[in-house]
């Protein structure tokens, strides 16, 4: 069982930086593709990107390539979120997600509990 806990996310000013942690307890990222969601309130749950553990292929959320960037550690045990010249209407709780390499694209079996990120003046 993979378990993903969060950090990292905060209260901070339009046009900050912002990096989020996903760390995977117990197991690495080796045979999953680990991925961020964002839900705003009011709003559906969004894709925001993700990366594939075993090439570390990346795919983006629409618009947010460019400014957001997806890592793993040198361990495979973190994901990180990187985002940059944060907006207001990325406010919202970001949500690490993973799935195994062999199942479907939209199973994502595994959660973590969200971060709250509040871009505000």
């Amino acid at each position: 069982q993979l378990q993903l806990v969060e950090s990292g996310g905060g209260m901070v000013k339009p046009g900050d930086s912002l990096r989020l942690s996903c760390t995977a307890s117990g197991r690495t990222f080796n045979q999953y593709v680990g991925a961020w969601f964002r839900q705003a309130p009011g709003k559906e749950r969004q894709f925001v990107a993700n990366i594939y553990g075993n090439t570390e292929s990346r795919n983006f959320g629409a618009g947010l390539r460019g400014r957001f960037s997806i890592d793993l550690d040198n361990d495979k045990k973190t994901v990180y979120l990187q985002m940059n010249d944060l907006k207001p209407e990325d406010t919202a709780v970001y949500f690490c997600a993973a799935r195994r390499l062999s199942t479907p694209a939209q199973s994502w079996a595994f959660w973590g509990r969200g971060t709250q990120v509040t871009v505000s003046t």
